[in-house]
């Protein structure tokens, strides 16, 4: 169970800058031929990441074109190079196309398709469901030009709750958000983030490594949070048989394995469900 909270979008034309995503401290990099490359570099771009693919010690996902672009079977040739941690499949709409896509992969390998159209969206679960899928992702920006929505935020809430249920539905760690377009602007990206894990999200897409801290310190459990977990297993260390109350709320069991939860995300760094507000 993948436990990865950012993604780091890499274009596919700019192996120069592989290197430097894998310092950036990103959990995933993941090199792009899809949008970030011109039709007309995408060869010299698969070349190029071919390269360094076969000299690299490090292990990357890559995002192939979609499967109906003249692109897309080469793009996939380049799961058979050891480097290739797995593959991210833009306007994934088809589970049956998933699965075909699935049965190249080698053991080890994962699968992430992006859901960014309406089609897409309906078919959540049974994409959700193919084998070899690791976690669904949310192309929000296609997804609004897709549908006609206008919005990235509360415009496409119930649509980020499809996919958090789906992914739960099917066994999944909770799906990756959509890209935040805050490069420069920390307090928006983290109110884009802790947004992203109030509905649900585990991860985050990102365009610039300079999102990335941002991304895992809006993901991690907040000060409060870890001190109203640390109160909660304390009270139920020491106190009595029955009901027990923290800060005047009673203290159930769904409660008490939130608390945990938020204690070993803050231990380990890893996050595995989005814990509640403290004063829920």
């Amino acid at each position: 169970m993948s436990m990865d909270r950012s993604y780091l979008f890499v274009p596919g034309d700019r192996s120069e800058r592989f290197d430097k995503a894998l310092a950036s401290g990103a959990h995933a990099v993941i090199l792009d031929l899809e949008d970030a490359v011109i039709p007309e570099r995408k060869a010299q771009a698969r070349a190029a990441m071919q390269t360094w693919l076969t000299t690299t010690a490090a292990k990357v996902w890559i995002r192939v074109n979609p499967a109906d672009t003249p692109w897309h079977a080469d793009d996939c040739a380049l799961l058979a190079l050891p480097a290739v941690r797995g593959v991210m499949l833009p306007k994934a709409e088809s589970a049956d196309g998933l699965r075909q896509l699935a049965s190249r992969l080698r053991p080890g390998q994962g699968l992430i398709p992006l859901v960014e159209s309406v089609a897409g969206w309906f078919e959540a679960l049974p994409l959700a469901q193919v084998t070899g899928v690791t976690r669904l992702a949310f192309g929000s920006f296609d997804f609004m030009s897709d549908s006609g929505i206008q919005g990235d935020g509360e415009e496409l809430d119930s649509v980020r709750t499809q996919l958090v249920l789906a992914s739960r539905r099917a066994g999944l760690p909770a799906p990756i958000d959509g890209v935040s377009l805050a490069i420069d602007d920390n307090t928006q990206l983290e109110e884009d983030v802790r947004r992203s894990r109030r509905f649900g999200f585990g991860a985050k897409l990102c365009i610039h490594p300079r999102q990335v801290a941002g991304v895992h310190t809006a993901f991690a459990p907040t000060v409060a949070q870890i001190e109203w977990a640390k109160k909660v297993i304390a009270a139920l260390a020491s106190g009595p048989l029955g009901a027990i109350a923290v800060d005047g709320k009673l203290v159930d069991k769904p409660i008490a394995l939130l608390a945990e939860t938020i204690l070993a995300e803050a231990t380990s760094g890893a996050l595995s469900v989005s814990p509640p507000a403290q004063n829920r």
